[in-house]
């Protein structure tokens, strides 16, 4: 059967709307740039008048204070001379023109323009960096067929670069890149030479946002300000179940946090990561180098976590960084040696069946779940592949093999996993960590290539390779890449943190309610066995 042709109303509708879309477009472009004319034509009439009405008026508020400064018994002889001035000039010919020509000329004088006058454009400084630029991406945005090149050496970068600004040093702080239709902005690689390049010719050294308009062929460029270092840890403003991770820039989020430092008082906009049976990100992975401050954000977490739920610490590196949580109230144990470890991991995949089965049979009574079960408990692991091969060493089983239940089922149990490990192990992670980590954070200095394999998808900023410590990137799933700052939370054992920063992470510690020299494990060492369940009583996570 031959098809039909389409209906001339259906097939030219499209392109009528489509003109009728750009016809709007020219006339409201046309009606603005009118009244822009307009308003500036208007301003450069009216401009002696409105220079006359403010010179008289600073001369009326002159008057007014020399009047007020004068005593009360000199008024007397002022008004005298006053009246006699007036008088000498009503008498004299031409003399109330001559005043009021005066007085005008006076008042123009007054009513100046005093303020140092700003240059228009650029300075040449600032007109050498722009052409170097325009110059620098001549060879990329250029073609030998294209009959009206945007970009030719020694061409007019005025239409190229529309709008520009630069900081106090003279360096280009914000830039309007134009750029031909044909450059293949789709390709990552091709973005990724251009956002290298106008890195290099910009300024190196600082963070630059780029903001790529495929419908339009525009790149903007801005420079990012630092985040601010000087967040200690504190409560947090937040509701049960969402943790903050840092701090980001202002366009990234809506949302803020009030924050105290010292007397000063700010909103800050946070990275929040919510946990919990609702959550879709329940479990975290946290990579960079020693010394990024990955220990750091485990306290910080810590500390917030031990508001509402139980935590048990898993420490590979063995460097104690994690001993002022030792015997709190709702830290359960912190385990530095590999029996320790084992046992703890152990202990927490039978809680999570416990809680699983306990939940699942709530459930099909028609019963709300046990109370047992509310209570989040928190894993947080430090460097565990340090145990693998202590473990293969001396025919363990290795602690990462433990977390595959509380990885899998931890979201319906109320049991979250927060692993950090570093870079030049992350090839011994698990499989299961890899696959149900799905909050990423990356702290430190690091290559586009390894943001991209850790978070999943490239920033949208450059990274630079002197960093301070907390400070990296963060992805919740697979929303987008926020630049992120944790608060300063460091040992406070340590003889090198400052006294505010220990004293804000002593604040926030728990009661001791076991001595140090108790370990921690008894109070998980006999677990709730689970009885055996029906086999139609099959524990299934909530989606």
């Amino acid at each position: 059967m031959a098809r039909r042709p389409l209906p001339r109303i259906l097939s030219t509708g499209s392109a009528q709307i489509a003109r009728s879309r750009d016809l709007a477009r020219a006339q409201f472009a046309r009606s603005r740039e009118l009244a822009r004319t307009a308003s500036d034509s208007a301003s450069d009439v009216l401009h002696p008048l409105i220079t006359i009405t403010r010179g008289l008026r600073r001369l009326a508020s002159a008057g007014r204070r020399r009047w007020a400064e004068t005593p009360k018994d000199k008024r007397g002889p002022l008004l005298f001379l006053v009246a006699s001035v007036i008088l000498v000039v009503a008498l004299v010919p031409y003399g109330p023109l001559l005043a009021v020509i005066t007085l005008m000329a006076a008042a123009a004088w007054q009513g100046r323009d005093r303020g140092p006058s700003t240059p228009e454009g650029p300075d040449e400084s600032q007109l050498e960096r722009l052409r170097a630029l325009y110059e620098a991406l001549v060879p990329y945005f250029s073609a030998a067929e294209d009959p009206a090149p945007l970009y030719t050496h020694g061409g007019e970068w005025e239409k190229a670069f529309p709008e520009y600004d630069f900081d106090g040093t003279g360096r280009v702080s914000r830039l309007l890149v134009r750029y031909p239709a044909y450059f293949t902005d789709g390709e990552a690689q091709a973005r990724a030479r251009i956002e290298h390049l106008l890195t290099t010719k910009s300024g190196r050294g600082r963070e630059y946002h780029f903001d790529w308009d495929e419908e339009g062929n525009e790149l903007t460029v801005s420079v990012l300000a630092p985040l601010p270092t000087d967040i200690a840890a504190q409560r947090f403003v937040t509701a049960p179940g969402e943790t903050v991770l840092g701090f980001t820039d202002p366009s990234r989020t809506q949302r803020t946090l009030p924050l105290t430092h010292g007397v000063e008082q700010r909103d800050v906009p946070p990275v929040v990561w919510r946990t919990g049976i609702r959550s879709t990100e329940p479990h975290l992975l946290v990579m960079g180098q020693p010394g990024t401050g990955t220990s750091t954000l485990l306290r910080s977490i810590a500390l917030q976590a031990l508001q509402y739920g139980d935590v048990v610490i898993v420490e590979g590196g063995s460097t104690g960084e994690y001993a002022c949580l030792t015997g709190r109230d709702g830290v359960l144990a912190v385990e530095c040696g590999l029996a320790g470890a084992i046992a703890s991991m152990e202990w927490a995949a039978t809680e999570t069946e416990r809680r699983l089965i306990a939940v699942n049979r709530a459930r099909q009574a028609g019963n709300p779940p046990p109370d047992d079960t509310k209570r989040p408990l928190w894993l947080l692991l430090d460097r565990p592949t340090a145990f693998s091969h202590l473990a293969s060493t001396d025919g363990r089983r290795d602690p990462q093999s433990l977390l595959q239940v509380p990885l899998r089922h931890g979201r319906a149990a109320n049991v979250t996993v927060v692993v950090a490990e570093q870079w030049d192990a992350m090839d011994a992670l698990s499989d299961a960590v890899r696959q149900h980590t799905r909050a990423r954070v990356v702290l430190g200095a690091a290559t586009a290539q390894q943001l991209e394999s850790a978070l999943g998808a490239p920033p949208h900023t450059t990274p630079v390779a002197d960093v301070p410590p907390g400070r990296g990137y963060a992805r919740l799933g697979t929303g987008a890449v926020h630049r992120l700052q944790v608060p300063a939370t460091p040992d406070p054992y340590d003889d090198a943190t400052s006294d505010a920063h220990r004293q804000a992470v002593l604040e926030l510690l728990p009661e001791r309610t076991t001595p140090v020299e108790v370990e921690a494990l008894p109070k998980m060492a006999k677990p709730q066995q689970p009885e055996p369940v029906p086999a139609e009583a099959v524990v299934a996570e909530t989606s």
